[in-house]
């Protein structure tokens, strides 16, 4: 690989350098059935522990009915119900079930697992770069 890349052919690399990977780490999924936006909802749930339609959809960045469809989706898998907000009982909350917990939690391990099992092969040197790589990704991200 070339030491001295512009800032234009670096992006271009890395943009799908981290599209590949994670198009290969969402594919370590327990649950096929369930789209890529229905699992990061379902995550994001378990995360947060519960949320509103309005919520998830800005979370996910959709539309209410498109998330209310996602949910019912999740809801008829046993994954999610919803339930009267607590502090407003006129709103409606989406909560992970048990079932919805398990899910995320056998696919954090899966997709942990396929990473973890690729970093090994790599040589010391190259888990450096990686390491310095990902706290410079993470500050991307953030900004």
């Amino acid at each position: 690989m070339k030491q001295h890349l512009s800032p234009h052919e670096l992006s271009g690399l890395l943009r799908i350098a981290v599209a590949r990977l994670s198009r290969r780490l969402r594919a370590e999924k327990e649950d096929d059935e369930l789209s890529d936006s229905q699992t990061a909802t379902l995550a994001y749930l378990v995360s947060e522990g519960s949320g509103t339609i309005g919520r998830l959809s800005e979370f996910e960045r959709v539309k209410p009915p498109s998330m209310n469809r996602a949910v019912n989706r999740l809801e008829a898998a046993g994954y999610v119900e919803r339930t009267a907000d607590a502090a407003d009982g006129r709103k409606v909350v989406v909560v992970p079930t048990d079932r919805g917990i398990e899910l995320v939690t056998v696919t954090r391990e899966r997709r942990d697992a396929w990473l973890q099992q690729r970093v090994r092969t790599l040589s010391p040197e190259q888990r450096a770069t990686l390491a310095a790589a990902a706290e410079i990704m993470q500050e991307l991200a953030d900004s």
